[in-house]
This record gives structure tokens, C-alpha cells and sequence, in this order.
């Protein structure tokens, strides 16, 4: 990972993903920590860098499809966050089960 962490931050799950960047799918790494999601994306991709989501900009997540050109469901793989200005980030990754429920356990650890 070539994101800094900060002070008393961990990483709680890592795994292989895709990060849809308007017509790109970009491949990459997914990092939850105990105080924020980091998309960091491989360096072979046109849009490269990380994309780090804090736990308070984050309103929702929930289990969706990937979809082919945006509008055909292909398969129930992804994750998407959705930010409290509205902003989504869809993320393909395995377990996207297991990734919702880490992400609303950590999230809630930092709320309150």
C-alpha cells in the first residue's frame, strides 16, 4: 500500500477490485481501514491514484451489480458507496457481502 496511514490507523480488509471511473473500469487494490476506504489503482490504467473515502463522507453502502455500458446487469459483484454529497463509487470485488458489512462495522466504530 503506498497510501500513508495515520496515527492509530490500521488496515482491517485488502483485496483485489475494479473502481469505475466514468468509461473506465480501473483495476486495483481496495483497503479498508478503521478510519477510511482507499481504492489505490494499478499503474497500467489511464486514470491512475487513490481514492480515499473518510467513514463521515460516506451516507450509504450497499450490495449492487456490475452493468455492462452502465445499464445491463451482468452479476451481483460490486459494492457501492455512496457519499453524503451524493457522489457514488462503485467498486467490483469479491465477497461484496462480506465487504458491505466491514465497511458499516467500521464506519460505525467511528461515529460513536
Amino acid at each position: 500500500m503506498k497510501t500513508q496511514l495515520v496515527a492509530g490507523e490500521t488496515i482491517v480488509k485488502e483485496g483485489g477490485a475494479n473502481h469505475q471511473r466514468g468509461a473506465e473500469t480501473v483495476g486495483g487494490r481496495l483497503y479498508l481501514t478503521t478510519q477510511r476506504l482507499i481504492f489505490e489503482s494499478h499503474a497500467f490504467n489511464i486514470q491512475t491514484g487513490p481514492t480515499i473515502i473518510y467513514f463521515q463522507d460516506i451516507s450509504d453502502v450497499e450490495p449492487s451489480w456490475t452493468k455492462f455500458l452502465g445499464l445491463i446487469p451482468l452479476a451481483p459483484n460490486s459494492i457501492e458507496v455512496v457519499g453524503r454529497e451524493g457522489r457514488e463509487h462503485s467498486f467490483v470485488v469479491s465477497g461484496r457481502d462480506e465487504w458491505v458489512r466491514a465497511i458499516e462495522s467500521q464506519s460505525t466504530k467511528t461515529d460513536g
